[in-house]
């Protein structure tokens, strides 16, 4: 009767193999899922900005009014309270802050840019911008002879 099976050197190499590609599945699926949490995240990011920005959009030009009050037409402005619609949502909750800069360019127009701030479910810091022009005489404004 003849006997046939694996040396220890086959097993050892199947073994290695298997380890090898066990390692590298988890290293994707990890790379995965960063991959859509960032993506989540631009999208909170890009959905908070967009809020701000209709808020400033809709607002007299002499007073515009966000949720922190009237805003001083300073260069620099401190973090800006983000929309509770956003806060009250337990997985984003105070993960993501938001700052204003502006500029006066010239008379009637205004460069408006914010700055979404956040911490990733790995602990980096990420941040997005973005930057419009707010004109006096906007799109909803009208001059009556």
């Amino acid at each position: 009767m003849d006997v046939r099976a694996f040396t220890i050197l086959e097993v050892m190499l199947a073994a290695i193999v298997m380890a090898f590609a066990i390692t590298t599945s988890i290293t994707v699926l990890q790379r995965g899922f960063a991959a859509i949490d960032a993506a989540r995240n631009l999208v909170i990011a890009g959905q908070i900005m967009q809020s701000e920005i209709e808020k400033m959009r809709v607002s007299p030009w002499s007073s515009t009014v966000t949720v922190t009050g009237i805003i001083d037409y300073t260069n620099t402005s401190p973090a800006i309270t983000v929309d509770p619609v956003f806060t009250a949502n337990a997985h984003i909750g105070n993960r993501f802050t938001l700052t204003r800069t502006m500029a006066d360019p010239k008379a009637g127009l205004r460069q408006i840019t914010l700055t979404v701030t956040w911490r990733n479910y790995d602990g980096r810091t990420d941040s997005r911008s973005y930057t419009t022009y707010y004109a006096q005489y906007g799109l909803y404004d009208f001059f009556s002879s």
